[in-house]
Formats: C-alpha cells, structure tokens, sequence
C-alpha cells in the first residue's frame, strides 16, 4: 500500500509535459526520478525461494528474467497456477512411485565393517580363542609385529582363551611348535605385553599367560588354567623307528616346557616337573600362588579373598571334624 500511495502522488505532482516551461524546472526533473526508482523498486509477488525445490528456483528465474509473466496472470485459466511457465510440467509423484524410487540400502556403508580382530587391534588388543593351529599362530604373530611397527613403546594386551595344541578333551590339534613360535615372538618384541587370561588357559596357552611381562599378568576370577605333558600325536600305521622318535621329541618338548614354566613363575625345575605328571588345573588363586599370574582382575577380589575365613576355621566353627584318612 505504501508503494502505491507514493505511486499516486508522484502521478499527481508530475506536471502536464505540454508546458515547456514547467518540464525544464528542477522540481519536474526530480519528482519524476522519485517516481521512476518507486517503479523499478516493485518486485513480483512469488513465494519464498528453497534452493533445493526446482518449482521455485524456476519461479526466482522467471521472475528475474521476465517479471511481466508473472504480473500479467490470466484471470480464468484451466491451467494450475504457474505451471504453464514450464514446458513439460511434472506433477508430484505418487506415494507408490515415491516408494519404489527410495533405496532402503542408501544409508547403509558401501565398503563392509572391518573384522573383530581389526577393531580390537585399533586398541592394541591381541585375542587368542582358539587352539594354536597354524592358522591362528599366523594371525597372532602378525598382529604382534604390527603392533610392534605401529608403536615399539606402547604395551600390548594379550587375551588368552585358548586350549593350546589340544582340544578340551586332549586330542592334539597342532604342533608343540605353534605355542612356542608365539612365544618365541613374544620374547622378541620390543613391547611390555600384558596378558589376561579369560575362560581357559591351557598347555601352551598357560605358558604364554605367563610369559607376560612381570606384575603385568592378570587372570579373571573365573578362569582356569592348566599345566600339562605334551602329547603323542597319532601314530596311525607307522613303524617302530618312527614312533619312537616322535616319543622323543615329546619328552624333548616337555623338557622344555618345564624350563620354560620354571622361569616365569619362578618354582624350582622339581616342583614344575613333578605337578605336570598329570594335568594340573589352577583357579586364578592357585594360579596366583603358583606364580602363573600377578594379579586377580576383580574389583575388591583381593580384599574378599583375604577377609575371608579358610576352610579349617569354618570346619572347627561348624564343629565337624575332619577323618585323617579321608
């Protein structure tokens, strides 16, 4: 309203050109600048431009380019409001067209997650779960040297799950020289490794659980650990001569084993050799005593296990009493 009141009195102050006198005025000269900037400042009416709705980026292009087209409307028209400024108007698509044209996997990655050893390995973690076979001896040795290249300072997490080169119910899957090819490598690294042992720690298994750096080898409470004879892999349908130096080689791998067992929990070479005569399972407080491990990883696990009364006090406060030859 106020651009078209301005309009009319700039009509109505503008005098009649046919007096030469008045035209050649400075008042004539400058009520008609003021009309002329009063036209050029009318804008079209079209509705607020989005950037990303191609309708109203071609609405803001006509009207820039020819604001007449939009001005000079049609009164009665068949024709949709605007749409004839388009040569081949599209309509909105239905919901059925809208549902087939979206991709329900456009928001899924395009290249696959990295494995579980991958992402454990951004935290410098080393997860042994299975058997030592080769396989997994391969596997375990990478991720060391990498870890190794990536940082010679920063300390190493071993996690130990495993069975070592048998199976939970004693039959050999691998060579006694996957368990020492890792821990050979072990002893190789310029790294602090941290071992913790989860679930089982068992033959070979046990030994790379202690072979972690001191006061840096810790055990779950409710894991086990268990120290025991190599074994006599299956002979099948060979000669005499040949089993027979497999059976040394065995002894030879058990000898040193428990060299190997006796210097990192520090027990005498008797002690080691007379407990691996038969399988020797350990909590994680014998484990702890037996100088497999440093440390109980459970909150308050020392305190408990301190405060608590051993078994002969429970007996004498029971009042039973316990037969010598039992």
């Amino acid at each position: 309203m106020s651009t078209s009141f301005s309009l009319s009195m700039a009509s109505s102050t503008i005098p009649s050109p046919a007096s030469p006198s008045s035209s050649s005025s400075p008042s004539f000269r400058r009520t008609t600048r003021c009309s002329l900037l009063a036209r050029n400042s009318i804008k079209p009416p079209f509705p607020p431009l989005n950037p990303k709705d191609p309708f109203l980026s071609k609405l803001a292009s006509i009207a820039a380019t020819s604001p007449e087209k939009l001005l000079n409307r049609p009164v009665n028209s068949d024709t949709p409001p605007y749409l004839d400024l388009f040569e081949s108007p599209t309509l909105m698509a239905t919901p059925a067209s809208v549902e087939r044209s979206v991709s329900y996997n456009e928001h899924r990655p395009r290249r696959p997650p990295p494995d579980l050893p991958s992402l454990l390995l951004h935290g410098r973690i080393v997860y042994l779960g299975m058997p030592l076979v080769p396989a997994v001896t391969e596997l375990i040795i990478a991720e060391l040297m990498y870890l190794q290249w990536m940082d010679p300072k920063e300390p190493i997490y071993l996690y130990i799950n495993s069975t070592g080169t048998t199976r939970d119910d004693g039959e050999s899957v691998g060579m006694e020289t996957e368990g020492f090819a890792i821990y050979d490598a072990m002893m190789q690294l310029k790294n602090e490794i941290h071992t913790v042992g989860v679930g089982a720690a068992i033959g070979h298994a046990c030994l790379l659980l202690a072979a972690g750096a001191k006061g840096k080898r810790f055990m779950m409470p409710h894991a086990k650990a268990m120290i025991q004879q190599p074994r006599v892999p299956s002979s099948g349908l060979m000669t005499g001569s040949d089993v027979l130096i497999r059976a040394k080689e065995v002894i030879v791998n058990k000898d040193t084993l428990v060299g190997l067992f006796s210097k990192h929990t520090e027990n005498p070479v008797e002690i080691v050799s007379q407990v691996m005569r038969r399988p020797f399972y350990m909590d994680s407080t014998k484990a702890k005593e037996f100088g497999v491990i440093d440390k109980i990883l459970w909150r308050g696990q020392e305190k408990i296990m301190a405060d608590a009364a051993p078994p002969e006090a429970w007996d004498k406060n029971a009042g039973i009493k316990a037969l010598d030859a039992v």
